[in-house]
């Protein structure tokens, strides 16, 4: 489980809820969000444990430190995760 430890050493889980809990209210940003994560998701991360599509641990750690200020431990802000979402969602039709 060593992609899990690497998460939560940057990110930890119960920070993940209340994002993805704040994000079910949110119908139109779950297609951003699925590619979103399909785009940042290790290469592989199917053949490692924990098996689940999670980005590389050294990029969660510099977004955490240039979002928050600090590395290990810092806590995900859901309104945050959702605004980032939002920008993501509108870029395609900002940039034409």
């Amino acid at each position: 489980m060593e992609g899990l430890e690497e998460l939560t050493a940057v990110v930890p889980v119960r920070s993940l809820l209340p994002v993805a809990g704040k994000l079910t209210l949110h119908p139109r940003l779950w297609p951003t969000a699925i590619r979103q994560l399909k785009r940042l998701a290790a290469k592989g991360w199917w053949r490692r444990p924990p098996f689940l599509p999670i980005p590389d641990s050294a990029y969660l750690e510099f977004r955490s430190a240039t979002m928050y200020g600090g590395g290990h431990g810092a806590r995900l802000n859901p309104t945050d995760v959702i605004e980032w979402l939002e920008w993501c969602r509108q870029w395609p039709a900002a940039s034409r």
